[in-house]
């Protein structure tokens, strides 16, 4: 790829496009992004108009792509940043357990096939792993209609689910993808984001027509009717549109569409807070345990309080999309054994972090960021324990230290005296991850620690403790604001195999050793294994099939991107490119607006308001009630 004699030879100037592959096996992971940010600065200089897509090993490296003159994501050009994209799953993962695997299938270009010998849950799964995401125009029937009841009529009548849609900008402005926008209305021509099993089942969505097929019962009877054109004429007459070609069939094609989701919100968007929501372990208001005790999250001591970060002024990032706060000091945020002992940490995320001093970065800026964005309360935040090498940390430090509630604890995942200490019992998710070169000897041991670390937690007891928290709360109770949301304290666990947890793993066939009990051939796919089945596995391998994904349907990224990253926009790459990490901003209506976004969560069905859906309850009834009643969308 660096001879341009070899580029003319495989007519890269008629190429569709051009994807480079990066080897996630490689030792030295700078040293590979380097070269292949070379490669594509020679294909570029060839022919400085192909689309091309990148896969790059660490984030850092992401700015020098930047500094291509003729890279132009405007024009298809993509990144793929399998560190980045990795910890925003297992980010995810920790406010909504599962939510990873969930969408690596997604993306996942699958054909399934059931069968009655198997169980039923895996049948249903299998199914699952089917769904793709796919984009269609929204037929006139739907111009007007509130998002939400276009959504219920999508799943009710055309069996599709609805996840977003394409807002155009006023006067000429870039367009964005909006996920489930409260208050939003269908306009002419609009696209829509589908979850799907094929782009035929899509299609429903555009041949959807009112006066026609509003008594039609069987969803596969929806097809081009006659009376479409007239309709289409009769509403282009009233209404606005943009030009002809936009009204083409997008399915799985290349949408140029700039993706600045959520930058600048439209004000019919009603903010989330407006609506009531079921408690959750990541939202909501007035949460009990059983006793009827109001109980706090996060570290239960005075540094759960909020009171001087409400006098700050910069509690935002520049953009508002996230949490910001003063840099603080690595020695200020580190903990030795005794002192974690001593605080009382509860629903937090506990990040046991293998690593070498001179480890390569794997950028935890990125398992932080999403689980700092601003669509949480400050005090819905998780605090963040990290348990590891204090040197590797310095290094990621700088891109850190702007994002509040993080402790470090200087010590080993495997010790089971440091993992009492940081509560690991008690925590909403346990994040293990590793961030040594992987040895080309054997690739079965590039995973010992974490499999080590994930058996060891497993194999521990602890003490029932939630009655002391439960004490602890309830002298608290009164001190409680009024009206503040409270997350719901998670019991602690006694056995550590209740340890809700998530391992990275590099080898996908290491997965067998993660689950003592279950009965996964060494044989069996990634996918199709319990843990990752479960959640409670990731492999980076999963994201290969995303290069597919974005070469089809380059909105799918932005619309993937914008669900784990908790919304960074290209105005908040450009600010991290400069290599300054976050910068603080003051707020105003605009950068507050942006607060009023989607979020993912996980809503328990064993009790709440949707309890009545939990027991023998259907799908499509929990749906359509989650999306009356709360304005959400079940996933």
């Amino acid at each position: 790829m660096m001879n341009a004699v070899d580029l003319e030879r495989v007519k890269v100037h008629e190429a569709d496009a051009c994807l480079v592959l990066a080897n996630k096996y490689c030792q030295d992971p700078d040293a590979e992004d380097a070269a292949n940010i070379m490669r594509v600065i020679s294909i570029k200089d060839y022919s400085d108009d192909i689309r091309v897509i990148i896969q790059l090993m660490q984030y850092h490296n992401k700015a020098y792509l930047l500094n291509i003159p003729s890279w132009d994501w405007k024009q298809g050009d993509d990144v793929i940043c399998l560190a980045e994209l990795k910890l925003g799953f297992i980010a995810q993962s920790c406010l909504a357990p599962g939510f990873s695997t969930m969408m690596a299938n997604l993306f996942a270009m699958r054909s399934f096939k059931t069968s009655p010998d198997m169980q039923v849950w895996t049948n249903d799964y299998l199914r699952g792993t089917g769904m793709e995401m796919y984009t269609e125009t929204l037929s006139p029937s739907f111009i007007g209609m509130p998002f939400a009841q276009a959504t219920e009529l999508c799943f009710t009548k055309l069996k599709l689910l609805l996840l977003a849609i394409e807002i155009k900008g006023e006067e000429g402005a870039d367009s964005k993808i909006s996920i489930n926008p409260r208050g939003a209305k269908i306009l002419a021509n609009t696209q829509g984001f589908f979850i799907a099993q094929s782009a035929d089942e899509v299609k429903r969505a555009w041949f959807y027509c009112k006066a026609c097929h509003d008594d039609i019962k069987d969803e596969t009877l929806i097809k081009k009717c006659k009376c479409k054109n007239l309709i289409n004429r009769n509403r282009r007459s009233n209404i606005p549109s943009p030009s002809p070609n936009q009204m083409l069939n997008s399915t799985k094609q290349v949408n140029k569409v700039k993706p600045n989701v959520n930058r600048q919100p439209p004000d019919n968007i009603v903010s989330p807070s407006t609506y009531n929501r079921p408690t959750s372990r990541g939202s909501g208001s007035g949460a009990q345990n059983q006793n009827g005790v109001t109980l706090q999250a996060g570290i239960a001591d005075d540094q759960s309080k909020d009171f001087d970060f409400e006098k700050t002024e910069m509690k935002y990032d520049s953009t508002g999309m996230f949490h910001w706060s003063p840099a603080k000091s690595l020695e200020e945020c580190i903990l030795d054994r005794n002192q974690a002992a001593m605080t009382v940490l509860n629903g937090h995320v506990v990040v046991c972090l293998f690593a070498d001093p001179d480890s390569p970065l794997i950028g935890l800026r990125n398992l932080v960021m999403p689980l700092r964005a601003s669509n949480f309360h400050y005090h819905e935040l998780k605090h963040v324990v990290i348990v590891g090498s204090v040197e590797y940390i310095r290094r990621e430090w700088k891109m850190l230290q702007n994002l509040p509630k993080i402790s470090v604890l200087n010590g080993s995942p495997l010790s089971r005296a440091d993992l009492r200490a940081v509560n690991v019992n008690l925590c909403d998710m346990c994040c293990i991850l590793s961030a040594k070169v992987p040895s080309n000897d054997d690739p079965t041991l590039a995973d010992k620690e974490a499999i080590l670390a994930s058996l060891n937690i497993k194999a521990m007891t602890f003490d029932d403790t939630i009655g002391v928290l439960s004490q602890r709360g309830s002298e608290q109770d009164n001190l409680t604001p009024v009206g503040s949301p409270i997350v719901l304290q998670r019991r602690g666990s006694v056995y550590g195999a209740n340890v809700p947890m998530i391992t990275e793993l590099v080898n996908d066939s290491n997965v067998q050793f993660l689950d003592q009990d279950d009965d996964d051939d060494p044989d069996t796919e990634l996918y199709l294994t319990q843990p990752f089945a479960c959640g409670t596995a990731f492999a980076v391998s999963v994201l290969d099939s995303l290069m597919s994904t974005t070469y089809f349907n380059q909105n799918a990224l932005t619309l993937i991107r914008s669900l784990i990253t908790g919304g960074a926009t290209p105005e908040l790459e450009l600010i991290l490119a400069e290599g300054a990490g976050l910068r603080g901003g003051y707020s105003t209506p605009e950068s507050l607006s942006n607060r009023d976004r989607c979020r993912v969560g996980q809503i328990s069905l064993y009790d709440g308001p949707l309890a009545q859906f939990g027991e023998a309850g259907k799908y499509g009834d929990l749906f359509v009630a989650a999306l009356k009643s709360y304005g959400m969308l079940c996933i």
